[in-house]
C-alpha cells in the first residue's frame, strides 16, 4: 500500500476526464494530473495540479513513452475505445498502474454478443435476446416474433448503435441498415435482437478491483435529444442522481444478484475487472434487468455523481486500491445531497453540426461547477469542437434546488446554435407527484374537488353541443379540442389561421357584484372573435379556461352557457376548456377567465381575401366610418368602476 505522491495521466478529452482531473486534483497524495488530450477545461488552468499533453488518446505509445518520462504512475484511461483496444496492457508492460479493466474484460461493453452471453451463462437477469451474425436469419427472426424489439450492434457505434424501432417496418429498416448498409461499419456486422423491455431506466457506477464492490448511488441519464425523450439518441443531454426509482432494499438486491455475480463471473471466467463498471439496469415490474455493461465511467453520470463524494472521499486512493486490489480496505463516502448535469450541445447534434464557435462564459455561479467536453483553446479563444461541448453540474439538498442552480449554470454558456434540453430529471418530479398522490393528501382535502369539476362538464354539455358546426363536433370530456379544415370546407393548402386570445377584466368584479355571470362568457367570447372579425378571418372555433378559488358549479356553469352563446352568435365552436381550481391563489368564490379564439381566412385561390387592414391600398381621400359601440367593453367597466368608487 504504497503513499508515493502520485503523478496521473487522464487519457481521453470529454467531460467525463475533465470531471476525473477535477477531482483527483484534491488528493493531497496528487503532484499532477496530466490529461491527454485533454479540453478547453483542463487546459486553462482550473487548477495547478492540471495540464493538458498534446498526445492523442489513441497514441498508446507516445503515451506510454510520455509517461515513463514524467514519472507518471497511475493511468485512467476515460473513454471506452483505449479500453476495448487493450491500453491497460500497455501500461502494464513497463510497469505503470492502470485504473481500468484488461482487453478481454473490456469484450463486456466492446461486444453485445459477448456480454449478453455472459449473463446468460451466470444467470443475470436480462432482457430475452438472440445473437444474429448473418442478416437473412435476424431477418427471418424479426417476422416471427410478436413482440416489439431492441437492435443492437455488436461493436462500438459511439453510443449510437442501440435502434428502438416503433414498428416491424422501423424494425427491418434497421436492421438493413446495420448489417447491410453498414451504418455503424464492422459494429454491425454482428447484431443483438432482444426484447423491449418497460419501465424506467437507472445506472449504477462501480468501482472493483476484481472481488471488492463499491457502488455509487444511483443515476438517470436523459438519452434523447429533445424534451420529453423525444428523438433520436445522443450520447446523454443530462442526468441527475441520485435517482428514487430503486429503494435501499432494491439497491442492495441490486448489488448483491447483478452487480457482485458479475464482478465473480468475469473472475471465474479469467477476466476479472478492476475500474468503473457501469451497469444499465431497466426497472421493469418483474425486478431489476441488465440492458448493458460499459467498462468505464458514463458521461454525463461520472460529471454528476464525483460531486457527491464526500470531501474526506480521495479518489486517487480508491483508484491505486482498485489497480492494487485493496478495495475492501477503503470506504467510499457520499454527501446526502442531489446532483443534476445539464449538457449544451452544438445545433444539429446528434447529426452534422458546425465546429469552432467561439465561447464566452459569465462568472462560474456558486455551487456549480462547469465541465468540458466538446471545446479547444485556440490561443486565448475558447471554440467549439464537439457535438456536447460543455456542461454544468451543481449539487444541493433537494433535486429541485439542484435541476435550478445546473440551469442557472447553462445561462451563463453562450455559444451560436448552442441547446440544451429543458426538462432534465423530468422523471423524478413526475415519480414524486406520483407518489404524493398515493399518500392521505388528496385534491378535495387541498380544496380542489374532482367531483364538482366532472358535475360542472355534465350540466355544460349540452351548452357547448349547441356550437357544433362543421368541422368540429363540439364535443367536450377530452385533453383538446379538434377541428377539421377538410370537413369545414377549407382547401388544405389556402386558409390562414388567425389566433386571438384575451380576458374579460375588471368587469368580473361588477358580475360579482350583480351575482349576474353569463353575460362575462359573452363578453369574453366578444372580446376575442372581435379581432379576428377586424382582420377578415372567419370565427372557426373558442376555447376558455376558467380559474377560481373554489369551484362553485351553478356560477360556472351560468359562465360557460354565456360562453356558449356567444359562439353561437359568432358562429363559432366552443371546442374546450380549462377549468383550474386553486384555492392557494384566488380568494373564497373569486375567479378569472381567459379565451382563445381561432379564425381563417382563405389567401390563396380564387376565392383569396386580403388580411385587414390593408393598409397598402389605403390612400388620402378614403372615407373612414366610425361604428357605434353596442355598449362599454372591458376597458369601460374598468372606467365605469373608477367612476362609481
Amino acid at each position: 500500500m504504497s503513499q508515493e505522491p502520485l503523478r496521473i495521466l487522464v487519457v481521453g478529452n470529454g467531460g467525463r476526464e475533465h470531471a476525473f482531473a477535477w477531482k483527483l486534483s484534491q488528493s493531497p497524495r496528487v503532484d499532477v494530473v496530466y490529461v491527454a488530450p485533454g479540453n478547453g477545461g483542463t487546459g486553462r488552468g482550473a487548477s495547478s495540479k492540471i495540464t493538458n499533453v498534446n498526445i492523442k488518446g489513441n497514441d498508446y505509445a507516445g503515451l506510454v513513452d510520455f509517461s515513463q518520462k514524467n514519472g507518471v504512475n497511475l493511468v485512467v484511461p476515460g473513454p471506452e475505445a483505449p479500453l476495448v483496444d487493450g491500453i491497460q496492457s500497455y501500461f502494464q508492460a513497463v510497469g505503470i498502474k492502470c485504473f481500468g479493466p484488461s482487453k478481454a474484460a473490456a469484450r463486456m461493453e466492446g461486444s453485445k454478443t459477448y456480454s449478453k452471453d455472459f449473463m446468460k451463462r451466470h444467470n443475470i437477469p436480462t432482457a430475452v435476446y438472440e445473437n444474429f451474425y448473418e442478416y437473412e436469419p435476424a431477418r427471418k427472426y424479426l417476422d416471427s416474433v410478436d413482440h416489439n424489439v431492441v437492435i443492437k450492434a455488436d461493436g462500438l457505434a459511439g453510443g449510437k448503435g442501440v435502434i428502438i424501432p416503433e414498428s416491424k417496418e422501423e424494425a427491418h429498416q434497421a436492421l438493413r441498415e446495420m448489417m447491410c448498409d453498414h451504418q455503424f461499419g464492422d459494429a454491425g456486422n454482428e447484431v443483438v435482437i432482444e426484447e423491449y423491455l418497460e419501465g424506467d431506466e437507472l445506472s449504477i457506477l462501480t468501482f472493483s478491483d476484481g472481488y471488492t464492490i463499491r457502488s455509487l448511488p444511483p443515476a438517470q441519464d436523459h438519452k434523447r435529444i429533445y424534451d420529453g425523450d423525444q428523438g433520436p439518441n445522443t450520447g446523454g443531454m443530462g442526468c441527475y442522481a441520485p435517482t428514487r426509482i430503486a429503494s435501499k432494499e432494491v439497491l442492495e438486491e441490486i448489488d448483491r444478484i447483478i452487480v457482485q455475480p458479475t464482478i465473480d463471473g468475469m473472475r471465474k471466467d479469467g477476466v476479472p475487472f478492476v475500474g468503473i463498471l457501469f451497469t444499465g439496469l431497466m426497472m421493469t415490474k418483474n425486478g431489476p434487468r441488465v440492458l448493458e455493461y460499459n467498462v468505464r465511467g458514463g458521461d454525463p453520470e461520472t460529471q454528476t455523481l464525483l460531486p457527491l463524494l464526500s470531501d474526506d472521499t480521495d479518489l486517487a486512493q480508491v483508484m491505486i486500491a482498485c489497480a492494487e486490489h485493496w478495495l475492501d480496505g477503503v470506504e467510499i463516502k457520499v454527501k446526502p445531497d442531489f446532483s443534476t448535469t445539464v449538457i449544451a450541445v452544438a445545433g444539429g447534434y446528434p447529426n452534422s453540426y458546425a465546429k469552432g464557435r467561439s465561447i464566452t462564459l459569465d462568472a462560474e455561479p456558486e455551487g456549480t461547477l462547469i465541465f468540458h467536453a466538446g471545446t479547444t483553446l485556440v490561443g486565448n479563444d475558447l471554440q467549439t469542437s464537439g457535438g456536447r461541448v460543455i456542461a454544468a453540474t451543481a449539487t444541493a439538498s433537494t433535486l429541485e434546488e439542484a435541476v435550478r442552480k445546473s440551469y442557472v449554470g447553462i445561462s451563463t454558456i453562450h455559444f451560436e446554435d448552442m441547446f440544451y434540453r429543458k426538462d432534465i430529471a423530468h422523471r423524478a418530479f413526475r415519480q414524486m407527484e406520483a407518489s404524493a398522490s398515493q399518500q392521505s393528501l388528496t385534491y378535495a382535502s387541498a380544496g380542489v374537488s374532482i367531483d364538482a369539476g366532472n358535475d360542472l362538464v355534465n350540466k355544460i354539455k349540452a351548452s357547448v353541443a349547441r356550437t357544433k358546426r362543421p368541422g368540429t363536433d363540439a364535443v367536450i370530456g377530452g385533453f383538446g379540442g379538434l377541428f377539421s379544415l377538410g370537413a369545414a370546407n377549407y382547401h388544405p393548402h389556402s386558409p390562414t389561421l388567425i389566433g386571438a386570445i384575451d380576458g374579460v377584466g375588471t368587469k368580473l368584479k361588477i358580475a360579482h357584484a350583480a351575482a349576474l355571470h353569463d353575460t362575462v362568457g359573452i363578453d369574453l367570447v366578444a372580446m376575442n372573435v372581435n379581432d379576428l372579425v377586424v382582420q377578415g378571418a372567419e370565427p372557426l372555433f373558442f376555447l376558455d379556461c376558467y380559474s377560481c378559488g373554489k369551484l362553485d358549479v351553478s356560477t360556472a356553469s351560468a359562465f360557460v352557457t354565456g360562453v356558449a352563446e356567444g359562439c353561437v352568435q359568432a358562429g363559432c365552436a366552443l371546442i374546450g376548456g380549462e377549468t383550474a381550481e386553486m384555492p392557494g391563489l384566488f380568494v373564497n368564490d373569486s375567479y378569472d377567465a381567459v379565451g382563445a379564439a381561432i379564425g381563417a381566412i382563405n389567401t390563396a385561390g380564387d376565392n383569396a381575401r386580403t388580411i385587414l387592414p390593408n393598409t397598402s391600398a389605403m390612400k388620402e381621400g378614403d372615407v373612414l366610418l366610425a361604428l357605434g359601440s353596442s355598449g362599454p367593453h372591458s376597458n369601460g367597466y374598468s372606467l365605469i368602476r373608477k367612476i362609481v368608487e
